[in-house]
């Protein structure tokens, strides 16, 4: 009996999350009314409000998850060549659509663009630096990791934008063919 009440209410949170994430492509987060996302969720607000404070809790709780799943997937990832690092990268935002149309979305409050910027930003010096030798804070390879980090993201966020149009195989050998030809940059970065 246990299981199911976990199971409805995972599928609860996941119906509001995506609610207020379809909200967002569309208006600004101050402007989101509980009612609203109940609405959309096809839930009642005293269900609402059993899951969370109010509109912000649950997009903190939202960028939250979001960002410990990113996080784990990107360690498993560092190890990859890359196309197969974006192959997966890809998959995991293909499948959180709706969430990620929020992140990309012009009405969004930038916080969880800017943070998985700074994980791939992070991922990238990592990987290079022990590649390279280079230390860690060496700025060449700090500004280096940071224009890698925002062409992919912005090739990501076209993507998304674009509502998934082009077929994900065509965005991952692009984004690696766009990616190796930056890495090679990080070749000179230590010479």
């Amino acid at each position: 009996m246990g299981e199911n009440v976990n199971s409805r209410t995972l599928k609860t949170r996941k119906a509001l999350r995506n609610a207020l994430a379809e909200l967002l492509t569309g208006k600004e987060l101050h402007k989101v009314t509980v009612q609203e996302i109940a609405d959309k969720a096809d839930v009642n607000r005293v269900t609402f409000y059993k899951h969370y404070q109010d509109v912000f809790d649950l997009y903190d709780k939202m960028e939250e998850e979001t960002l410990i799943e990113l996080g784990l997937l990107a360690l498993r990832l560092e190890e990859l060549p890359t196309e197969a690092f974006f192959t997966q990268l890809l998959d995991y935002i293909s499948d959180n659509r709706v969430i990620f149309g929020m992140v990309f979305s012009p009405n969004s409050t930038g916080q969880l663009r800017a943070k998985l910027s700074n994980m791939i930003e992070g991922i990238f010096r990592q990987v290079e630096s022990e590649k390279t030798g280079t230390p860690i804070m060496d700025s060449r390879l700090s500004y280096l990791s940071r224009y890698r980090a925002q062409g992919c993201l912005a090739v990501i966020s076209m993507w998304v934008r674009d509502g998934f149009r082009e077929p994900q195989a065509f965005i991952v050998k692009t984004i690696s063919a766009l990616d190796s030809s930056t890495g090679k940059l990080f070749d000179t970065a230590h010479t």
